[in-house]
């Protein structure tokens, strides 16, 4: 059975805690648009593509099951979570279908299961770039657990290993949420998928020794000109990445993309509490007077980029022209 972050049923939201993994799989059922909004917000779910699944099923709670005002719901949702479009893009394309007099939870069906239709067509697009054999760094988590099912560049991964190319993940342990560590590890030990957990500093070292091959992540925002908005620590990947003459790859569907914006400066950063990085899983790691920074995101330049992989095609060393042509602009 396929990992799945969240379920539908009319009325109820289920999701999987992802704050509980991987020592205990707890489901949460969510049957108000405000405890949607809550778990997005506090990351019970994350990864850009399920937050706008879990969003457009908020929004049904809110507007179909609840009766509230459409615009209360919808500022409230999208006010959770400030740099992944993949919330704005579904939460217009729910208020889209409500003007238009068409069936809202029909519509949040629709968005889920394109999807997961996107992700396949990622991953087939992105296990043609992948070598037999190839040793794949990737960072945070891309799977099923970020999306309505498969994943953007763990579902890359995914379609190499069932592939038969016989891969090796190293697994960026990715703080202070420890997505890696707990998630994408998570996930391909589920799927017999051979790999290592690794401290995040520790990716420069083994580019250096020739242990990576090839690095694999996704988007949260992609700019016009080819920008990319990921988890926090992404850029370092892609500059050592540069140095040491490693494809760099990021794999989005082109509803991550956000053609307003033309360049990353411009993508709004997520600040989020310094208290999650001075504690771990409830437990003080910081002296209490020490203040902390935590940003969520940082932004890896188009330049940086080997290619951008979408349900469209690959975009090889993204600019705007080809950015454009992709999404049909």
């Amino acid at each position: 059975m396929e990992v799945k972050a969240f379920i539908w049923s009319p009325g109820e939201l289920k999701v999987l805690n992802q704050l509980k993994l991987p020592l205990k799989e707890e489901w949460l059922s969510l049957k108000s648009y405000k405890e949607v909004a809550k778990a997005i917000k506090d990351m019970v779910v994350r990864g850009a593509p399920a937050i706008g699944c879990v969003a457009a099923y908020g929004f049904t709670l809110g507007v179909k099951y609840e009766e509230e005002d459409p615009k209360l719901v919808y500022e409230t949702l999208k006010n959770t979570r400030p740099t992944a479009v993949n919330l704005f893009w579904a939460l217009d394309r729910m208020m889209k279908a409500l003007r238009e007099g068409r069936d809202i939870e029909e519509e949040a069906k629709r968005i889920e299961l394109e999807d997961y239709e996107t992700n396949k067509k990622i991953g087939e697009y992105g296990a043609t770039l992948i070598p037999a054999g190839a040793k794949i760094l990737t960072h945070c988590n891309t799977g099923a657990l970020a999306t309505a099912g498969w994943g953007t560049a763990l579902g890359i991964i995914r379609s190499a290993h069932y592939g038969g190319k016989n891969i090796f993940v190293w697994v960026d342990e990715t703080r202070p949420y420890l997505q890696g560590a707990r998630l994408t590890a998570w996930e391909l030990l589920k799927e017999g998928i051979p790999h290592r957990i690794i401290t995040d500093n520790t990716a420069g070292f083994l580019m250096q020794k020739g242990k990576v091959d090839a690095i694999v992540v996704g988007a949260d925002r992609i700019t016009l000109r080819g920008d990319v908005a990921n988890k926090i620590g992404t850029y370092s990947l892609a500059v050592l990445a540069k140095y040491h003459d490693i494809p760099f790859y990021v794999a989005a569907p082109t509803s991550s993309f956000d053609p307003k914006l033309e360049r990353g400066e411009d993508i709004p950063i997520e600040e989020r509490s310094a208290e999650e990085v001075k504690n771990c899983f409830g437990c003080k790691i910081a002296p209490e007077g020490s203040d902390a920074l935590h940003l969520g995101f940082d932004i890896t330049p188009a330049d940086l980029i080997t290619a951008i992989i979408t349900e469209k095609g690959i975009i090889e060393n993204p600019t705007s022209e080809k950015v454009k042509k992709i999404l049909d602009l």
